[in-house]
């Protein structure tokens, strides 16, 4: 029999030791889904590249670091995002991994990991990240409105505060245009993502999956021309299958041309500044 928290809104107490949770995933899951009937909180489990997170290897691996905040103080969540073995082609996995902890592991870290319940039930409030928002067009009763969150972009309109249109019912009239002039991008913001066009700077390093992305992509183009939009996909997948000692083997072309690129940029920049400082 699977041990209950109290239900409707209760406050939860710890049913389990964190030695246990940890040793025990099936303990983990019944004692996580338990803890968020009784917050009246919702529990999904996430998909990250297609397949299931697995929550308890990522609570094991944030509490085994000292729990989500020197986690995120000594920026460990790209070393945890490579214990998971993430498609290539996953993107913003260490975003993702943050954010999902956040909300559904964070408050059970402060019960379990902690055996905090007041910081626990401080932390009911929802998460808090880094948005780019841009207003694209202003009328008289909202903004048409685009945010930039992580490597989505979503858009919506924004009312404002008090106007009938935030709750949930039809939308009311809204079609007066107010002229609207968006701020203009700093100049030096724009000069500074631009790959630098000088000849003699270093070419960027490589990793291990480009140098097999390469080696692949032109014995692919060879024997099938007309199937190139396909390549993709066919070269992620044979990267997947590869064992161990193969793919340690292109990890560590990668790691040659890191060295690489790291001691030419240094070389670089002492030759820029030596041309600096030469008079005139």
């Amino acid at each position: 029999m699977s041990p209950e928290h109290p239900a409707n809104g209760g406050e939860p107490v710890p049913l389990a030791s964190h030695n246990d949770v940890v040793k025990d995933r099936t303990l983990f899951f019944n004692t996580l889904r338990s803890f968020h009937h009784a917050l009246l909180s919702k529990f999904l489990i996430p998909v990250i590249g297609g397949k299931e997170l697995n929550l308890h290897v990522l609570y094991v691996e944030v509490t085994r670091r000292g729990g989500y905040d020197k986690v995120v103080a000594e920026k460990k969540w790209r070393e945890i995002s490579a214990v998971f073995d993430f498609s290539p082609t996953t993107t913003s996995a260490s975003y993702a991994l943050r954010k999902h902890y956040f909300t559904l592991l964070r408050r059970y870290e402060q019960l379990y990991f902690f055996r905090n319940q007041a910081a626990m039930l401080n932390h009911t409030g929802s998460p808090s990240f880094h948005a780019i928002g841009t207003i694209e067009a202003k009328f008289d009763c909202c903004y048409l409105v685009s945010v930039k969150l992580g490597d989505e972009t979503l858009s919506g309109v924004l009312y404002h505060p008090g106007y009938p249109g935030g709750a949930a019912t039809a939308p009311p009239t809204c079609t007066a245009l107010v002229p609207y002039t968006p701020v203009p991008h700093q100049p030096g913001r724009r000069t500074r993502r631009r790959r630098s066009t000088d000849p003699s700077r270093p070419k960027p390093n490589r990793s291990g999956y480009n140098f097999f992305f390469a080696e692949k992509h032109s014995a692919l183009k060879s024997l099938y021309p007309n199937r190139e939009r396909e390549f993709t996909k066919m070269i992620g997948e044979s990267w997947n299958k590869l064992s161990p000692e193969d793919r340690v083997v292109y990890q560590n072309y990668g790691l040659k041309d890191k060295e690489r690129y790291q001691k030419e940029l240094k070389e670089y920049k002492e030759r820029l500044k030596m041309g600096q400082t030469l008079p005139f």
